[in-house]
């Protein structure tokens, strides 16, 4: 997972232009992620549908604003069903400690 601050959804789009620019996350599977902005909410789940509203919930109830987490995936040849969101959970709670 990544993050970084960001006020715009310009500022969204140039931080997952700059991750992708690593070619280890520009092969992922998928790279969502969200924003809480002051201006309004973005989130992109990258084909991992409801994920990046994972990622906002636990952003509102961090009261985390003006910052985004990129949460990456790679897919390794299991499904993982409904695990997956568990994962997105854990990576962001991983996340938001860091920060503390």
């Amino acid at each position: 997972m990544s993050g970084a601050p960001v006020a715009s959804k310009d500022d969204a789009t140039a931080v997952l232009k700059a991750l992708k620019k690593n070619k280890k996350f520009s092969k992922a599977t998928h790279n969502t992620w969200a924003a809480l902005l002051e201006s309004a909410p973005l989130k992109n789940d990258d084909g991992e549908a409801g994920a990046g509203m994972i990622i906002l919930r636990m952003l509102e109830r961090a009261e985390l604003r003006n910052h985004m987490i990129i949460v990456t995936r790679w897919y390794g040849g299991k499904h993982l069903g409904g695990d997956r969101f568990r994962h997105v959970q854990d990576c962001v709670t991983h996340y938001l400690s860091q920060r503390k």
